[in-house]
């Protein structure tokens, strides 16, 4: 079996110490990657490790919302020095030209992590005025380049689908909204449009703490989530370093853990293991290379 782990972040600070250890690991189990970039050394780190690699290792460039503004630091991102710290205490404004040199690389695979967050917003007025923007460059970026969205939305699905139903995609499959947490109401809308479903560790927990974790992102019901999203509109991710699935909930996350979300998405959709990872692997190959193929 092969499994693709469509979001990952193995470029972050969180693995500068083992990083190839994680990737080989993940390489043994037969689990491909795309390493997400969420600002521009993030975006670079992610192309520097992808070219360490024949194949399996991809990366994806781009600005997330909550980089558009000064921010809280994750030190599991971008480490705990104090030359991380003032990069991130600025905020970043997209540079259209250097992003796009970078996505023009033929190992980028896609653009992203991009969207809207309002959860951690400072100015809701002026914030919100230019995670829109900075999105809608990206969007255009992704339409120039004809590489799929990978999009990023946090407690903001009504201004992302606006944003999405006003844009005129010029190619197939327009790209993957990760860690999905909005409605069947917002799925079918999205699907519509042509997006496909990037479902993590959260839907490994047990009901107690899926119903915890899904009050934080504001999901309803991920299980539901799944069952409604076709097969054919589904792919798999992790998100490290963050939300380990189940057994490994506690520790850091990485991208061979990607099987235990196989594992329940299998069980979820009534299917075996073997179709879970044919049919996610086959979704993730067609957004990602329908144009090399």
């Amino acid at each position: 079996m092969k499994f693709f782990d469509v979001h990952t972040h193995v470029q972050f600070a969180a693995f500068q110490d083992d990083y190839k250890d994680v990737i080989a690991r993940a390489l043994d189990l037969g689990v491909w990657m795309v390493n997400v970039g969420t600002q521009i050394n993030t975006s670079k780190r992610a192309i520097e490790i992808a070219k360490e690699y024949g194949e399996g290792i991809y990366a994806s460039v781009g600005l997330h919302p909550i980089h558009t503004e000064a921010s809280f630091h994750d030190t599991e991102e971008l480490g705990d020095g104090e030359s991380a710290k003032a990069f991130t205490s600025r905020g970043e404004d997209f540079n259209y030209e250097e992003y796009k040199k970078l996505a023009l690389d033929l190992k980028v695979v896609a653009i992203g992590e991009c969207g809207l967050d309002y959860y951690r917003i400072t100015n809701h007025e002026t914030g919100i005025m230019k995670q829109k923007k900075i999105f809608e460059e990206q969007i255009k970026l992704s339409a120039e380049l004809k590489k799929p969205l990978m999009i990023h939305c946090r407690e903001a699905f009504a201004d992302l689908i606006e944003i999405l139903q006003a844009s005129r995609f010029t190619f197939h499959a327009p790209g993957i909204v990760h860690f999905f947490s909005g409605t069947t109401e917002d799925a079918a809308k999205l699907l519509d449009m042509g997006f496909s479903f990037s479902f993590g560790g959260v839907v490994t927990y047990p009901s107690r703490l899926a119903e915890q974790r899904r009050g934080e992102m504001g999901a309803k019901n991920y299980e539901e989530l799944v069952k409604y999203v076709p097969m054919d509109r589904i792919l798999l991710e992790t998100d490290a370093p963050y939300v380990a699935p189940v057994p490994y909930r506690g520790k850091r996350n990485e991208p061979s853990y990607v099987i235990e979300v196989a594992k329940k998405v299998s069980e979820i959709k009534s299917i075996d293991i073997e179709e879970a990872a044919a049919s996610t692997t086959a979704n993730a190959e067609r957004i990602f290379f329908k144009n090399s193929l």
